[in-house]
């Protein structure tokens, strides 16, 4: 009998059997284990041991400071982390009346501030707005002559926070707090430069010229605190770093010990599963690209998940086109706000035969150019009739190299 492999799909554990010639070797040589600790420990952790210096960040702080928190709301357990910032900040004497937290434009609070303790009901929650100058304000002007408009609560803030995941992203490359600041708390000038100039390759080592301004212009806070947290499988938090912004280098490089990874053979299948509570289109787009980038030419990949999200402008127009190599010129046309994800699942399907299962009805899957999947026992066979088969946990965190 073939090894077992277990695949977390949605809240179920699907067992598969791959043959061990079958099976393609990814390898995390520098992979630490994910932290038993909670997401609310693993934060008290790091801010009472920042990066790079000896001295809680509380410390920094006096009770008068106004202080301004950036909210990644797409965090796992955000309320729960959001809360032991907050409780370390009452160590330096400040109270919820003091705070305000910021979440970028289009932000709905995702119900996670209900979640939070009753003691903070007075904490303000501001949804960011590009487009009204009363809400932006001056900042500084860059090396390269760019004047920065940024969120006014930000601007006029004497203490800085930002509490944001680490991700690979289809804009920046690496997603951190730096680019969480800028250019996502800018102005409709500064959002609108990053239209459109998104990539469909894996993160490299070359610093794209936004993330360079974005870092440039987190030190022109003075010295924001960034707590970075480092995503585990499914919900679970692996690890959180606080310190200045010089940690995000750091970030990065905990970031791809944990999930970037790498292969010598090139498989004809990869069985690709997302899990987790909050799954959006741009996850399943995601997991699908970085299948589809170390798949055979031509070949399979099925993903797995129970997700069926909400279907943007993007995605509906996918779903009304006959051929993936005609939504490029459409996406670029009418500019949604999915079109990196349209993008992103598009290229995929032009690039390898896409299965899907899913919680969408067999039609929405058909309309998005993929197979559906219904049953174990489908995927199953697809394994049956490859050679080389990789399994993808967690496929829209991972980004897999081909060595």
């Amino acid at each position: 009998m073939s090894p077992q492999i277990e695949l977390a799909v949605g809240n179920e554990t699907w067992p598969v059997e791959v043959r061990p010639e079958q099976v393609v070797d990814l390898r995390f040589p520098d992979r630490t284990p994910t932290s038993e600790a909670s997401p609310r420990e693993l934060v008290h952790t790091a801010l009472e041991n920042p990066f790079g210096f000896d001295a809680p960040v509380y410390r920094a702080l006096t009770p008068d400071d106004r202080v301004t928190i950036v909210l990644d709301e797409f965090l796992p357990h955000v309320a729960e982390l959001l809360t032991a910032v907050l409780e370390h900040l009452a160590k330096g004497g400040i109270g919820p009346q003091s705070i305000a937290v910021v979440v970028p434009h289009g932000g709905t609070g995702n119900g996670w501030i209900d979640d939070l303790p009753d003691e903070y009901d007075d904490l303000r929650l501001e949804v960011h707005d590009p487009e009204d100058p009363k809400k932006l304000g001056y900042l500084a002007t860059t090396k390269s002559g760019i004047r920065v408009y940024l969120n006014r609560t930000l601007v006029e803030a004497e203490f800085v926070l930002a509490l944001t995941g680490r991700r690979f992203d289809p804009t920046f490359g690496h997603w951190g707090a730096e680019t969480a600041l800028y250019p996502l708390l800018g102005d409709g000038e500064a959002l609108a430069s990053v239209v459109g100039k998104f990539r469909t390759g894996p993160p490299n080592e070359k610093t794209l010229p936004v993330v360079r301004e974005a870092s440039e212009i987190s030190w022109l806070f003075g010295s924001p605190i960034f707590v970075q947290v480092i995503e585990g499988p499914g919900d679970s938090i692996h690890s959180v770093l606080a310190g200045l912004p010089d940690s995000t280098e750091e970030g990065i490089r905990r970031q791809n010990a944990r999930w970037r990874g790498s292969i010598s053979v090139q498989p004809d299948l990869v069985v690709a599963a997302v899990s987790g509570s909050r799954v959006s289109f741009l996850d399943l787009a995601q997991a699908f690209s970085n299948a589809a980038r170390v798949v055979r030419s031509g070949g399979r990949v099925a993903l797995l998940t129970d997700a069926k999200p909400v279907l943007l402008e993007g995605a509906e127009m996918m779903r009304s086109i006959d051929e993936p190599d005609l939504v490029e010129k459409l996406l670029a046309k009418r500019k949604p706000d999915d079109w990196p994800a349209a993008k992103l699942w598009a290229k995929a399907a032009r690039s390898a035969n896409l299965f899907l299962h899913s919680g969408w009805p067999d039609e929405v899957v058909e309309e998005l150019f993929a197979t559906p999947l219904g049953t174990r026992a489908e995927v199953q066979r697809l394994i049956d009739a490859a050679e080389q088969v990789l399994i993808l946990p967690d496929a829209q965190k991972t980004i897999v190299d081909l060595v």
